[in-house]
């Protein structure tokens, strides 16, 4: 929480000092009392002695200053609200490597089912695009609210060669600023890829696409998806078969992330990769604004203090 006047602040050392003058008024009281009557009639000359409710409507009283002045601060947070519109952009890596099993089935169709996961959670007022990159980058369905094309374009995601990472960061954000709100502007667009590794073919270098996404606004978080004992089979002249090793490279995926104000996560398992994309569909709907929350603090002053003068008049038959 921060305060646009935080010089008003200074009031709050009204609040002790408020504090002392009321126990020492209670002090005189006592010892103006003492001086007409012996202090052990006191309990024959007042019918109840208040006790430590008397605390109460002070203690309310102090609490309703504290806001009031933190009120007259002028206090701002920030609040997570709703989006009504956004693009999102899936890039899903479809290199070989993703072709490797220690991510069960594959870690190419655990992000196909991590991806309809996500859908599910993602606002139906959202354009969502998928963009595959192997060798090259590739829309394989544009900007839409129709988030079951989307489904049917994950499904019939193939495997390919290469991995042209710099290249679908470049389209992700571009069909972003593609995209117009019923307002005329560009809505806010979040590109969500998943990758095993870093790059491998392509026009442009991961980095300088980064560069290039954040100067668009676009926000990129990425997700490493397998394991070290990764393995690839490949076909070899006169039918034999080759065992290649292809551990997650996660270098590149966190300097994109980092770069472009997104996050990276790591997933080992198709169930942690579904979490992953669970928690991303719920940041992807929400956006962060700062307000002004004098009025709440004006109207709980209020509140505190009509209930210390009502408990008060209660007990004592007065306002303390």
């Amino acid at each position: 929480m921060s305060f646009a006047q935080p010089f008003v602040l200074v009031a709050l050392v009204a609040v002790p000092l408020l504090l002392f003058l009321w126990v020492a008024n209670e002090r005189r009281r006592r010892a103006a009392a003492a001086g007409f009557a012996s202090l052990a009639l006191l309990p024959n000359l007042v019918p109840r002695a208040p006790g430590r409710l008397r605390y109460v409507p002070l203690a309310l009283l102090l609490l309703a200053l504290t806001t009031m002045i933190l009120g007259a601060a002028r206090p701002h947070t920030h609040l997570s609200i709703p989006r009504k519109e956004a693009t999102v952009v899936l890039a899903i890596d479809v290199s070989r490597s993703m072709t490797a099993n220690d991510v069960r089935p594959t870690r190419l169709d655990a992000a196909r089912n991590a991806g309809d996961a996500f859908l599910a959670k993602v606002p139906s007022t959202y354009d969502v695009a998928l963009v595959a990159f192997g060798s090259r980058a590739f829309v394989a369905v544009p900007p839409t609210t129709d988030h079951a094309l989307v489904r049917t374009g994950l499904a019939s995601l193939t495997s390919g060669e290469g991995t042209a990472l710099g290249d679908a960061i470049v389209l992700a954000a571009r069909l972003g600023q593609q995209q117009k709100a019923r307002t005329g502007v560009v809505p806010p667009t979040t590109v969500l890829l998943i990758s095993d590794g870093a790059r491998d073919g392509g026009r442009t270098a991961p980095l300088p696409a980064a560069a290039r996404a954040k100067a668009l606004g676009v926000t990129i978080s990425t997700v490493l998806v397998g394991t070290p004992n990764g393995v690839v089979t490949a076909k070899l002249l006169g039918g034999y078969h080759e065992q290649i090793r292809v551990p997650p490279s996660p270098g590149t995926l966190q300097a994109i992330a980092r770069m472009t104000g997104g996050q990276f996560f790591r997933a080992r398992t198709s169930a942690v990769l579904s979490a992953v994309y669970a928690h991303l569909a719920t940041r992807v709907g929400h956006r962060t604004v700062d307000r002004e929350v004098t009025d709440l603090f004006a109207a709980g002053s209020a509140v505190v203090l009509l209930l210390g003068g009502a408990l008060s008049l209660l007990w004592f038959r007065r306002v303390t």
